[in-house]
């Protein structure tokens, strides 16, 4: 599968895959399909890139006009290729990139505010609900304009979950790739900073 970015400021480049089978890359039509949700709330937002295998996800939202994305993943592989993607795309100066994991970090709270969390872990492990409930617990995260985009295989879902803080808003289909949006709600934080 060859990566790109779709549109914006680094529309057409080419990106390095992660060497192996460990990441699984988002598709061009879902990453497209992605973006054309969130539309222009994008433009000056921060986006965290919580399992970011390749940084596709996170350099499109650069790309789209975002102003800062957060990149993290705890393969040593994958960081390197966010770093080598970040340097062919001109978006270093705009990303932070970690390697830790991905509890550890929500544990840790944010080091800004955030419009957008991209939640992609790895798959059939029930990663995205232990995500979900950290986030859920940490009010620090909590503010009422972000948002925590899910992207799990469909049959992942567990439709009878819930959480306190976090609200299904919307979610799409398409083949095995299934996005969930979901809204902070009930939270202290305020939506300034």
């Amino acid at each position: 599968m060859s990566l790109r970015v779709i549109a914006g400021a680094a529309r057409g480049m080419k990106l390095k895959p992660v060497p192996g089978d460990r990441t699984r890359p988002i598709m061009d039509r879902v990453k497209e399909a992605l973006f054309s949700i969130i539309g222009a709330d994008i433009r000056d937002a921060n986006f965290l890139d919580l399992f970011a295998g390749t940084g596709s996800v996170g350099i499109e939202a650069l790309s789209r006009g975002a102003a800062y994305a957060h990149f993290n993943d705890l393969d040593r592989q994958a960081v390197k290729t966010i770093h080598q993607n970040l340097a062919h795309t001109g978006f270093k100066p705009q990303a932070t990139v970690t390697r830790r994991p991905a509890l550890d970090l929500i544990a840790r709270g944010p080091d800004r505010h955030y419009q957008f969390l991209y939640v992609a872990p790895p798959q059939y492990q029930g990663i995205w609900l232990k995500t979900l409930a950290a986030l859920d617990e940490n009010s620090d995260w909590q503010r009422p304009d972000s948002q925590v985009i899910v992207q799990i295989d469909p049959s992942e879902f567990d439709a009878e979950r819930h959480f306190r803080h976090l609200e299904e808003i919307d979610q799409r289909v398409y083949g095995r790739t299934m996005l969930v949006f979901y809204q902070f709600t009930d939270c202290a934080g305020d939506s300034s900073g």
